[in-house]
């Protein structure tokens, strides 16, 4: 493999740079990063380019002239025509190439997102051994726990009574999550077709309305131009549902809102480690205004069992991680007091032509 190729095969967009601050070269992720060809950022000045909210360019000259790498984290970076996104920057000297440096960007919300693409599917199969184990080693035995505590209450009375009551309730919490785990393990492939993405958060919506999230006020935000979507409509249903279960339950009993919201971002990239890109420009969010996410539990929120919520299983955005994944699509989520907004990235289906056409 040549140097091209590893270049391109770079995962985080990068972009090298001359004595005089000129792009003198752009991976395929720095192509997608900054919505333009290699060939259209040649020669032009990076800070016109690349809008960085910190005051970088006396340390970038510093790191220049002294040789040294330079780290700037949780910057907000933009490109003029398209919002910033906090990022990571590493800058660091050519090897051999006296002035040229390379700019590392890397996106936070991207990192962590193929950070979750690439571990939902270990996290998954795990899951499903576990399913399989606990199905055979575990069920039988609590059902006859249940039945002897159940057998016993019927000649206690007070605090044995209380009890064995106890028993009952918890083995039947546990089996319940042995359930969950077995659907978590059991789902099948989505069954890809075009579908429309606002038909789905209607269905949700109206559900969550007459029953979990009654209390809640949901707002509607939609790109009425949106086209259809390459999903599994009853999956993704499951999606929006288990978001906006989330949403209310995080709100308890105050009368919170939530916004469902649909876009079209035409540069929204995935770049998988093969080095080839698929094009996910349909996005939805499920916005809430809720507490937000506990900081001990934010990063690995999408995992299997990993909760906020006391006696809450931690399957919910596990199960709606692995559908994303199934589709091919990214989540993410950015969550702080007061707002926290978990966003979908989905493939837009194919285009469907006339056998006329040419």
């Amino acid at each position: 493999m040549d140097d091209r190729s590893i270049w391109n095969a770079l995962p985080v967009p990068g972009l090298l740079i001359d004595a005089l601050d000129r792009i003198i070269g752009v991976n395929a992720a720095g192509e997608g990063f900054m919505n333009a060809s290699e060939k259209a950022l040649l020669g032009a000045p990076i800070w016109d380019r690349l809008a960085v909210d910190a005051p970088i360019e006396d340390s970038f000259a510093r790191a220049r002239a002294a040789g040294t790498p330079l780290f700037v984290n949780d910057v907000d970076v933009g490109t003029g025509d398209r919002a910033p996104l906090q990022c990571n920057l590493s800058i660091s000297q050519m090897p051999g190439q006296t002035g040229q440096m390379i700019v590392m960007i890397a996106p936070r919300e991207l990192a962590g997102r193929m950070t979750q693409s690439q571990s939902v599917k270990s996290a998954a199969k795990s899951a499903i051994g576990m399913a399989e184990m606990l199905a055979h080693e575990i069920k039988n035995p609590l059902a006859g726990i249940t039945g002897a505590a159940q057998l016993l209450s019927m000649n206690l009375s007070g605090e044995d009574l209380d009890l064995t009551d106890l028993i009952v309730d918890e083995t039947r919490r546990i089996l319940a999550l042995l359930a969950q785990v077995e659907q978590f393990g059991n789902l099948s492939p989505p069954q890809l077709r075009p579908i429309n993405l606002h038909d789905v958060l209607d269905r949700a919506r109206r559900s969550a309305l007459l029953g979990f999230g009654a209390h809640m006020k949901i707002i509607e935000d939609y790109d009425p131009s949106l086209p259809l979507a390459l999903g599994d409509a009853d999956q993704l249903l499951q999606v929006v549902l288990n978001l906006l279960k989330n949403a209310a339950e995080a709100a308890g009993t105050t009368a919170g809102t939530i916004r469902l919201r649909s876009y079209f971002e035409h540069s929204f990239r995935l770049r998988r480690a093969d080095g080839a890109g698929q094009a996910l420009p349909l996005q939805i969010e499920v916005i809430d205004d809720g507490p937000g996410l506990p900081d001990t539990i934010r990063a690995d929120i999408f995992d299997p069992f990993v909760s906020g919520r006391e006696n809450g299983t931690g399957l919910g955005l596990a199960l709606v991680s692995k559908i994303i994944s199934d589709h091919g699509g990214w989540i993410s989520v950015d969550s702080v007091p007061g707002q926290t907004r978990f966003k979908i990235s989905l493939p837009q289906a194919p285009r469907m032509t006339n056998k006329g056409d040419s």
